[in-house]
């Protein structure tokens, strides 16, 4: 008769029955408690579980640190330095842009833009871009260089040159790009600020200056004055008005020097700090 195991031990295996002449009978494997026992088998287990964890997280906080900084462009002082050698000159001189803000027309919509470009100007040396007394304050401040584009209104009359005046850094209301405003503020009425980049082969090939504006770009970390000079694809020359208008020269003048003021305006608040605001 087969052996029968003892109540509460595991059966023997199937097909084994008695132990052979000289051989011992069949016994289950005692079963052992591991040393230490399981309650602290599984705290040391939840221990290493938990620091893992907390590796993996430190893990994804210092990855993630490094693609933000590897995505990042460069802060915005540098930008601000180098803006006018490291962005495409079309887009520092839109083909087209709004004039003035609250028309309700997106920033750049050729529909309803006032302004259109006739052309960029080729070269940049401070001393054709500028005139009389802006050009000398420029050039005491060390001017890197005057870059420009001729835009006209969506009549074809009015024209207008505009100027980014790129200089060094300098203190805040003190600096170079104060200065050269201030050189044309001074000197308003006498001088143009911006010469006129005249376009050629375009209806803006030949124009006479009519007003002016110019100003510092209130970010400190742009280093730019921007003027623009603005007159008349007909050739009309300031001041020439019929004699029922008062003010004569001055009036006229005035006029025109409320227009190129808008434009630096616009393109200061609205394309320039645009330009910015997508590169921080």
């Amino acid at each position: 008769m087969p052996a029968v195991p003892p109540p509460g031990q595991p059966p023997m295996p199937p097909g084994v029955g008695a132990p052979l002449p000289g051989q011992a009978p069949w016994q289950p494997y005692p079963h052992q408690t591991p040393p230490g026992g399981g309650v602290g088998r599984k705290v040391f287990g939840g221990i290493l579980c938990a620091a893992g964890a907390l590796f993996m997280i430190v893990g994804l906080v210092i990855g993630g640190n490094a693609y933000s900084n590897h995505q990042q462009q460069m802060p915005n002082e540098a930008y601000g330095n180098d803006l006018w050698r490291n962005e495409p000159v079309e887009k520092l001189f839109p083909k087209t842009f709004a004039g003035v803000a609250g028309y309700g027309a997106k920033p750049y919509d050729p529909k309803r833009a006032v302004w259109h470009r006739v052309g960029i100007s080729p070269k940049t040396d401070c001393e054709q871009g500028l005139t009389y007394k802006t050009l000398k304050a420029a050039k005491d401040n060390d001017c890197k260089a005057v870059l420009r584009a001729t835009y006209v209104d969506p009549t074809a009359n009015m024209v207008a040159t505009l100027a980014v005046v790129v200089l060094p850094e300098g203190a805040p209301e003190t600096g170079p790009k104060y200065q050269v405003a201030k050189a044309w503020q001074d000197n308003m009425y006498d001088d143009g600020a911006v010469s006129p980049y005249q376009v050629p082969g375009t209806i803006a090939d030949k124009w006479p200056r009519n007003g002016a504006w110019m100003m510092a770009v209130p970010e400190e970390t742009v280093p730019y004055a921007v003027g623009v000079t603005v007159g008349s694809v007909d050739g009309h020359v300031a001041g020439e008005l019929p004699d029922e208008f008062e003010g004569g020269l001055d009036a006229d003048r005035d006029s025109w020097s409320g227009n190129a003021r808008n434009l630096v305006e616009t393109f200061v608040s609205g394309h320039l700090s645009r330009v910015m605001g997508e590169a921080s």
